[in-house]
């Protein structure tokens, strides 16, 4: 069975694996709004969280500039405007300070789980040459760069940017050429088994599903044989 030594370079997801711990982002933020304590029926949230994700990808709220806090901070704001607009909070919600508060306990959170992340990351640095791959809004160096997570990667390939999103394996394929390997000397890491492990896999590469909290209850009950629950697994992990 092959081993971390047995590859020559990585490529990581961004979103949900090194920024929440394998967690969905929709749990992270569903927390947020508890903490935050405005009081949502989660099945309202899920439409809410669909909603903002279509009018983020719809219309550019989010620019090259603008850091995590300025994305969770405007992803709240139309999250809670569709809600209040949709009569499941009152009118007299305050948009402004909740998408504040919320997004002030989110960034915290992906703060937190960055700095765990951190000493498997520069563990990797030391040995492998490593890739970013990420489906985000063209930003993600600006995110990187604020938590200081940009010196890792030789290239980073966002979706906004090069045209390709996943579960498309060709967004993989330029990492793997970005490395100038072959697919199979090549390791996915990513926390979503039908966006990044299989699409990894259709082409060669050798994957770990860093399995946390996922969006639908059929993720949840799948299972792989290369699945890590935390990223300080990696350099023992089979593959």
């Amino acid at each position: 069975m092959a081993s971390i030594d047995d590859i020559k370079g990585i490529i990581f997801d961004y979103g949900g694996t090194i920024d929440s711990r394998g967690v969905h982002w929709s749990e992270v933020i569903y927390d947020g709004y508890a903490d935050a304590k405005v009081a949502v029926d989660k099945a309202d949230f899920r439409e809410a969280y669909v909603y903002a994700e279509r009018e983020l990808a719809r219309v550019r709220h989010i620019l090259p500039e603008h850091n995590f806090y300025d994305v969770l901070f405007r992803k709240m704001q139309i999250e809670l405007r569709y809600l209040v607009e949709n009569e499941i909070l009152p009118e007299s919600t305050d948009i402004d300070d909740c998408a504040e508060r919320i997004a002030l306990y989110c960034y915290s959170h992906a703060r937190q789980c960055v700095e765990e992340a951190r000493p498997t990351l520069d563990w990797l640095y030391e040995r492998r040459p490593m890739v970013l791959v990420s489906n985000f809004y063209g930003n993600v160096e600006t995110v990187l760069a604020d938590f200081d997570l940009l010196q890792y990667f030789k290239t980073v390939i966002e979706s906004a940017v090069v045209g390709v999103r996943k579960p498309d394996p060709q967004i993989f394929r330029l990492g793997v050429d970005a490395l100038g390997m072959k697919p199979e000397e090549v390791l996915v890491v990513g926390d979503s088994l039908s966006k990044d492990i299989y699409p990894a896999e259709s082409i060669g590469c050798k994957t770990l599903w860093l399995k946390g909290k996922g969006w639908t209850s059929e993720e949840d009950a799948a299972t792989h044989p290369h699945t890590i629950k935390s990223l300080s697994e990696i350099p023992s992990a089979s593959l």
